[in-house]
């Protein structure tokens, strides 16, 4: 890990983290909530809340894809992802459904307009409910050509993830950017 120059848990929780928070409604899998910890990890997250039947931390299943991300990246449980959507709205972030529905902006097509965002990804089965769907600015598509209509939620939080990530480091001054020194922009 040396050679791979990767923070210690004690940085890792020292780095300043990227304005970007990830709302887990009713996500069944313990494979897939490890695997978004992982990802939050490696892209410097804010946080994550799990909301609904979301399994949480501490649990082996969860654990062995989060490989200890469980142990850097901020996480909080709610019952109801609602209040969950209107207090990080309240605290400036704008909140995005990953789903597709009518209007949906295209993953690609997206502009960095926000400082803080907040993306809220669902259920295996059902996506994000309707009603979480109607408290949030809009919603998110990852594009897709082939013949399936969704991708894993793992996949999905990685892909819109590292494009949150990408712009992010865009609108970040050299000054502010979160990578810590030494570390290749």
């Amino acid at each position: 890990m040396e050679g791979l120059q990767r923070l210690s848990v004690e940085e890792f929780k020292s780095t300043r983290k990227l304005p970007i928070i990830v709302i887990l409604e009713n996500v069944r899998s313990m494979n897939n909530v490890g695997s978004v910890f992982r990802t939050a990890d490696g892209f410097l997250i804010e946080k994550i809340f799990l909301c609904g039947y979301t399994p949480k931390p501490p649990h082996r299943d969860i654990q062995k894809t989060a490989l200890g991300a469980t142990e850097t990246v901020s996480w909080e449980y709610a019952e109801n992802v609602l209040p969950v959507i209107e207090q990080v709205q309240k605290d400036g972030y704008t909140v995005y459904a990953v789903e597709q529905v009518t209007n949906s902006k295209m993953l690609h097509q997206i502009s960095p307009e926000w400082n803080k965002i907040a993306v809220v990804f669902g259920n295996e089965v059902d996506g994000v409910s309707e009603a979480a769907i109607a408290k949030c600015a809009g919603a998110i598509e990852i594009p897709q050509y082939g013949t399936k209509h969704s991708l894993n939620i793992s996949v999905a939080a990685g892909i819109v993830l590292w494009k949150l990530f990408e712009q992010q480091l865009v609108l970040t001054s050299p000054k502010e950017k979160p990578l810590p020194a030494g570390r290749p922009d």
